[in-house]
């Protein structure tokens, strides 16, 4: 295990540095921005135009489409912030705590979202916007987490003290995913189940779940897509005494 370990991180280790993170994030752009156009535009005409209306729920269901997604993404970014808070933490690499600095803004706007198009679904589905439910109340919780992160990221004037509280706080609240991941399982909630589950099949037609997968991926592309662009500017901005900086400001590439 520790071969493999050092193995990995002799693979990682050349990306870690804020220079050669900004150059990798940049070659590496490209390949999430267009395909998250690409498949943007092609699950939202699927989707929202061509999927058939659900039996019951009507051409409400549609919300589906965004607001799965981003739930997903919601909790993926969290995850990848608590991420980013152990090599912060442990290997004390200042570029995870950049990137956490790109991440948790773009997590926040997605778990947002999912909340309110999770309210604009629930109004036809349950007849009211808000129920104190499970699944709910966690996702709100996971808001004020981002939200906490944000602010303490921001809080101190010294970045690294900033840094450090706001990734303390980030693996703290890794507790609230399985809390929202299993919450329709633990208690008797109006939130329907995973509509993807990996043993099992989807609980919807082809015809619908298909646009829906194109619309997960077009949205994750867009997140990562997000998150390579602040981190390179972030990394420009902590850097921008550094040389290499000065000389990618001169040459209009910063």
């Amino acid at each position: 295990m520790m071969t493999l370990l050092r193995k990995l991180w002799a693979v990682i280790e050349p990306t870690v540095s804020p220079r050669n993170f900004h150059d990798l994030a940049g070659r590496l752009l490209p390949w999430f921005a267009w395909p998250a156009a690409v498949l943007l535009l092609l699950g939202l005409v699927w989707g929202l135009a061509i999927a058939p209306p659900d039996y019951q729920q009507g051409n409400s269901y549609r919300i589906i489409f965004i607001h799965v997604p981003s739930a997903s993404l919601a909790m993926g970014g969290y995850l990848m912030l608590a991420a980013c808070a152990v090599i912060s933490l442990v290997w004390k690499v200042k570029t995870a705590d950049m990137v956490a600095r790109a991440v948790a803004p773009a997590g926040a706007v997605f778990c947002f979202l999912a909340l309110i198009t999770g309210a604009l679904w629930g109004k036809p589905t349950w007849g009211t916007y808000w129920v104190w439910d499970a699944r709910l109340t966690s996702m709100l919780i996971l808001l004020f987490l981002y939200m906490g992160v944000i602010a303490l990221q921001h809080a101190f004037d010294e970045v690294a003290q900033g840094g450090k509280a706001a990734a303390i706080l980030a693996l703290v609240g890794v507790v609230n995913l399985p809390i929202i991941k299993y919450s329709v399982e633990w208690w008797n909630t109006l939130h329907q189940g995973s509509t993807f589950r990996i043993t099992e099949r989807p609980t919807m037609p082809p015809e619908m779940y298909l646009p829906l997968l194109v619309m997960f991926f077009g949205l994750w592309c867009l997140f990562v897509a997000v998150v390579l662009m602040r981190s390179r500017h972030i990394i420009v901005q902590r850097e921008r005494r550094t040389r290499w900086v000065r000389e990618l400001i001169a040459e209009g590439r910063a």
